[in-house]
């Protein structure tokens, strides 16, 4: 297969050209061949490692799971308990996250319930806003982006 421009694996991996450079950055990539020019020329396991790379992100991966993860995807014969662990811990964080979700949306039902309109300086909304312990549950702290 003729080797790909910087723009040609973007289209065809779905991701932007300054994300891949990105990931070249801080090691997720392999430096690729270079023309003459200077230009960067990809094959076809680019596609494939960035394909695997934003699926995983997708799933909600952390990059540092990411990275264990490709290590890992270069030792075909190894034992896939690690892979299995990984995969359980993100399971546990989305778990996770789901139960602070809940408790957020429980949380903004009960303020919206309680708020009778009027004025603002009287809504119960902005009383909550202001004070935390007008909240009934401490479960609903802020949910950190997958």
């Amino acid at each position: 297969m003729k080797p790909m421009t910087i723009g040609r694996l973007s289209k065809a991996a779905g991701v932007k050209v300054t994300t891949i450079r990105y990931y070249e950055s801080i090691g997720l990539m392999g430096e690729p061949d270079r023309s003459e020019s200077g230009q960067r020329l990809y094959g076809n396991d680019a596609t494939q490692r960035l394909s695997f790379i934003r699926h995983a992100r997708d799933l909600g991966f952390p990059m540092d799971a990411v990275r264990s993860l490709i290590q890992l995807q270069t030792e075909p014969n190894h034992d896939c308990s690690a892979v299995d662990s990984i995969a359980r811990q993100q399971l546990a964080d989305v778990r996770k996250r789901l139960n602070q979700l809940e408790a957020l949306e429980a949380e903004l039902k009960r303020m919206i319930a309680s708020c009778e309109g009027g004025k603002v300086d009287n809504c119960r909304v902005m009383a909550a806003l202001n004070d935390h312990n007008e909240c009934l549950n401490d479960q609903h702290e802020r949910i950190h982006a997958m």
